[in-house]
């Protein structure tokens, strides 16, 4: 088991590494912003367009990094993020975040896709506390106060999925071509709660805390299941349940952002029921989704594993997760759980020949660079929050 020391020590060079490769490769001296693709042979299409979710994920991390770990070279990326992303990609006239734009900056895909939004909201308000600028977080309450007019289902609770330009809500509600087109998702309320979260500590709103504290009681009540510690993942309208995969990746993940929500809302009574079903969840986790080389599997179905593949986030988040556990429970099982993980990541995600994560491994450990490096999904976002997340949680059990 990695003793603490030698694991803050890597945590800290792995953190470095990832905001210098992504500091060195990631910008657009062309055309402005970042560069919206690099394939997995490290080649640019300098032409692609450029996401919402790549550009709101850069402004988070570099932000981040900044902020919360005092690495003040990153400031001007921070900056160059924050003017992208809201001179492109902000709506003048009707509010809200499109979904793509071309490599020159011109709308291209006009949705409000909600997990886009919320995406939006997150690194808005990790810049505005950072910066003291008003402008963001005048920015992420107008995006947050649409999502409670248009998102929000005033009748039977939850957030539906996605809505045209002009916030109408669409029919093709998915994230992505591998979703289900159901009204409401796991996955984009997870995002919701965790930009609600970080809104909270920026604005210390009510209206953002009441908010919060309904995303947190929907984990509780609606998807989280008491029974086997996983998460639902689909539903409809109705709140009928419409899919019985797992995502061990979103597991882990909303483990540890259930907690931060709970005790960033600051209810006592909630803030217990979040641990109890953190712990539950990372049980779940590290009984289920962990194979015996410390990575985490990608999804399984009612008979077991389904997807062996290793992808790069969900290692990121088991680190956190596991360690969060062990902080709740003081079980040094969850401890251990971590640093194998981390081990894992150290010798299999780290991509020694063109820098970064790769994508993805398969169960023996070799990488498939049929993905991409750079992209609308692939960002430093996962990764650089768990070296801060995990840096945080070894100096609070110090």
């Amino acid at each position: 088991m990695l003793d603490k020391n030698a694991f803050q020590s890597q945590l800290h060079k792995t953190l470095a590494d990832i905001l210098q490769w992504w500091a060195a490769h990631a910008v657009d001296e062309t055309h402005g912003g970042f560069i919206g693709r690099m394939d997995g042979q490290g080649l640019i299409h300098p032409h692609d367009e450029k996401g919402i979710i790549l550009n709101a994920r850069l402004l988070w991390t570099f932000s981040a990094a900044v902020r919360q770990a005092q690495l003040d070279e990153y400031r001007p990326l921070a900056d160059r993020a924050h003017q992208y992303l809201m001179r492109y990609f902000w709506d003048e006239e009707k509010s809200g975040f499109y979904w793509m734009i071309d490599y020159q900056g011109r709308p291209s895909q006009t949705k409000k896709q909600v997990y886009a939004q919320a995406f939006a909201i997150y690194a808005l308000s990790e810049y505005y506390l950072l910066s003291g600028q008003a402008g963001a977080l005048d920015w992420a309450m107008e995006t947050f106060e649409f999502l409670e007019q248009y998102s929000l289902d005033h009748r039977k609770n939850g957030y539906l999925e996605a809505f045209s330009r002009d916030w109408r809500l669409l029919e093709d509600l998915r994230l992505s071509d591998k979703d289900a087109n159901e009204a409401k998702t796991m996955n984009t309320h997870l995002h919701v709660l965790e930009a609600y979260t970080h809104l909270y500590r920026a604005s210390r709103k009510e209206a953002v805390r009441h908010a919060l504290v309904n995303l947190v009681e929907l984990f509780l009540d609606k998807f989280i299941d008491p029974h086997t510690g996983h998460m639902r993942l689909f539903f409809d309208e109705n709140w009928q349940l419409k899919s019985h995969s797992i995502s061990f990746g979103h597991d882990i993940e909303c483990s540890w952002l259930l907690v931060e929500a709970a005790e960033a809302a600051g209810d006592e009574s909630l803030l217990d029921r979040a641990r109890q079903a953190a712990l539950l969840m990372a049980a779940a986790t590290l009984r289920d989704g962990v194979d015996a080389d410390g990575g985490l599997f990608n999804e399984a179905g009612p008979r077991g594993v389904t997807d062996t593949d290793k992808h790069w986030w969900p290692q990121a988040e088991a680190v956190v997760g596991f360690l969060q556990a062990w902080q709740v429970s003081g079980d040094q099982t969850y401890y251990g759980a971590a640093t194998h993980t981390w081990h894992f990541i150290q010798n299999f995600m780290l991509d020694t020949t063109l820098g970064d994560w790769y994508w993805r491994v398969n169960r023996e450990g070799q990488p498939i660079t049929t993905e991409d490096k750079i992209s609308q999904w692939k960002c430093p976002y996962h990764t650089s929050r768990a070296c801060l997340e995990a840096l945080k949680r070894l100096g609070l059990r110090g």
